[in-house]
């Protein structure tokens, strides 16, 4: 009978187990559903015969939690859940967030800040040398010294601050098996030197059983921007499983080594792990406490691909998942879809079919297969490569398929669609499709900008790519008599926008008729290009200097500019104009974005003022003059004493 895994040292000892072979740790509460890592993992490991108990978000505060199930077989395994703890807690202004989808009931408080290390520091207080392997986005997008936005400055690896033993990074189903084979057959977790995917340390003079692409020093790192932005750009480089060399870096004595990445699951290798019994809901136990928010977006949800070979500079996908796509077989989803039909709250609407990009189901082209990606040139940008296969055709027959289950009414997608690839493809059949029966009165879709300067650093299509798909978009629209609508995703502030760029995004907008309820201001997170260009000035994948907008001031200023109709945003938005001398667009005409400040004391009110009072003195003068016109004046008389003579006294000396 399925069932959940085991939360508690009772339900271990109702199943028979002395000491699970492992206990995952994770800042997430626990979702037994296959968008979860923790899910995944765990369901991989309980096929191939391991035990795991699951520790969800356990009490940080003391190592006693910690010991919830005794000290395991094998070891730890440790996430700080889906998304980086950091990222789950702050703003992109720092601020704490108020709700946490991942956590019970959306309360904040039940994980820490950088929840990764002080999990593994509880865990080495409680075991001392028990094996831990660390994974998940946290630990992979943090493996090497990087940035990090909170602290501003350049941090050590987490494998060296945590002390786990070894960080899996990427897509982790295979390397964890591995792992675990390893560790069952009484190989010391030092010892595991070989496995791809892997990080770890060993001594300064040990050898590397990996060809290595370049080393690095962790000391000169951190000092120097160019050499930071360099190895960001090597390691980037490194991220296919085909090519990629193994990369080296430098803590004193010690060295850090990342392995070559794993190879991505092939299609039966990613049917089986989504075959798995998972029970597609959260744990019973945070019923109390009004479930886990994070369930409601995926429960009807199907993920039907792995990987993006979008390749968007301020998205980490590229060195998580990586830019080569792999994609699940039709009698996979559609099983899975069959499930979520059997479901007793299913109300016959299947809300997503998609994953990194939804229209993504094989690699780029042919030679990525054998080859891998290219280091370096992106497959759709500037333009897309000659070589791109372009076909929806696979992906217009899952969908159609799983429309034709029972009590199945409408089959949405809701994952991020590239545009330009839609376009690049010469058969128009699944745009028609995606129009007439996909959308669910609104499309989102990511142009993010219309400045060419800005979306070059971003690794996004040129604005003129967008606008043939939004003109297609709403021909179609009124072809198929359907009041459909875009919602475009747009960032403010990412590195290579100026305040002008962003006055031209802003009269885009108004052009296009678009008022953006919400907009993204850049957000530096660990692993993307664009973060590193934050920090740097440098474009780590070309190594050219890059106008980076860092000051508080014009971030508020340029996020304002793409929200320029809300009165809160106005006094930024003047100020924003005048900066860039496009004062212009301040005042009543229709081409103007704003109005003149009314207050009293402005400079629009002195300017009123000062035009009023002119207008007061000009009107005297004329009526002062028309006054004189119409008297009768005698001419002034000279006199000995060189003065004008009074007209009113009939030109007779004063006595």
């Amino acid at each position: 009978m399925n069932q959940f895994l085991p939360i508690t040292r009772k339900e271990c000892d109702e199943r028979g187990w002395g000491a699970p072979d492992f206990v995952y740790v994770s800042g997430d509460a626990y979702v037994d559903h296959p968008s979860f890592g923790t899910a995944i993992i765990t369901r991989v490991l309980e096929a191939n015969g391991f035990n795991v108990a699951v520790l969800a978000q356990p009490d940080y505060k003391s190592c006693e939690d910690f010991k919830r199930f005794g000290r395991p077989r094998l070891g730890f395994l440790v996430s700080a859940g889906n998304i980086d703890s950091m990222v789950a807690h702050y703003t992109v202004s720092k601020k704490k967030r108020s709700y946490d989808y991942y956590s019970p009931g959306g309360k904040m408080g039940y994980r820490p800040d950088r929840a990764v290390i002080v999990y593994c520091n509880r865990i080495r207080e409680a075991y001392g040398d028990v094996p831990i392997i660390i994974g998940g986005l946290e630990a992979s997008l943090r493996r090497f010294a990087h940035y990090d936005y909170w602290d501003n400055k350049i941090r050590r690896s987490i494998l060296v601050d945590s002390r786990a033993d070894i960080l899996t990074y990427g897509m982790g189903e295979s390397i964890i098996l591995n792992l675990a084979k390893l560790l069952d057959r009484g190989v010391p977790i030092k010892k595991i030197r070989a496995e791809r995917g892997c990080v770890y340390l060993c001594k300064r003079e040990d050898e590397v059983s990996f060809p290595v692409a370049s080393e690095f020093d962790f000391n000169v790192i951190k000092e120097s921007k160019e050499e930071y932005a360099r190895a960001f750009g090597i390691q980037y480089k490194n991220q296919d499983a085909i090519y990629g060399k193994a990369i080296v870096e430098y803590y004193d004595n010690k060295k850090l080594v990342q392995n070559p990445p794993a190879y991505p699951l092939e299609r039966e290798e990613l049917d089986k792990v989504y075959g798995l019994p998972y029970m597609r809901n959260y744990h019973p136990v945070y019923e109390k406490d009004g479930g886990v928010p994070a369930i409601n977006e995926v429960k009807f949800s199907i993920t039907h691909n792995r990987g993006c070979f979008g390749g968007c500079n301020f998205c980490a996908l590229a060195f998580h998942q990586g830019r080569s796509v792999r994609s699940r077989s039709i009698d996979s989803v559609l099983r899975e879809a069959k499930l979520i039909t059997e479901m007793s709250d299913f109300k016959g609407y299947i809300h997503d079919v998609g994953g990194p990009t939804a229209n993504f189901r094989y690699p780029a082209c042919e030679k990525q297969i054998k080859e891998g990606v290219c280091a370096n040139r992106k497959c759709l940008v500037p333009t897309p490569c000659k070589n791109l296969i372009a076909d929806h055709s696979e992906y217009i027959e899952l969908l159609s398929k799983i429309q034709t289950l029972p009590r199945v009414k409408k089959v949405f997608i809701r994952s991020g669609i590239r545009f330009d690839y839609m376009l690049a493809d010469k058969d128009d059949t699944f745009f028609r499709k995606l129009v007439s029966q996909h959308v669910s009165g609104q499309l989102k879709v990511a142009p993010e900008h219309c400045s060419s300067n800005v979306l070059k650093y971003m690794g996004k299509p040129d604005i003129t790519t967008y606008n043939k798909f939004y003109k297609k978009y709403f021909e179609l629209c009124r072809e198929y008599n359907l009041e459909q609508y875009l919602v475009p995703y747009l960032m403010s502030s990412h590195p290579g926008s100026t305040i002008s760029d962003a006055v031209e995004l802003a009269l885009y907008l108004k052009n296009m008729g678009c008022n953006p309820e919400q907009v993204q201001d850049f957000y530096p997170t660990p692993g993307t290009a664009s973060t590193v260009m934050y920090y740097t000035g440098i474009n780590p994948l070309d190594m050219k200097k890059v106008y980076c907008p860092t000051d508080y001031r014009e971030k508020q200023m340029q996020r304002a500019l793409l929200q320029y109709g809300k009165p809160e945003n106005r006094n930024l938005v003047r100020e924003a104009f005048k900066i860039a001398n496009r004062e212009d667009l301040i005042g009543f005409e229709g081409r103007c974005l704003v109005k003149p400040d009314m207050r009293v004391g402005s400079d629009y009110m002195r300017s009123q003022k000062k035009q009023e009072n002119n207008k007061k003195a000009t009107k005297n003068i004329s009526k002062a003059e028309k006054n004189t016109k119409n008297s009768k004046i005698s001419k002034p008389q000279k006199n000995t004493n060189n003065k004008h003579i009074s007209p009113k006294n009939g030109g007779k000396r004063k006595k």
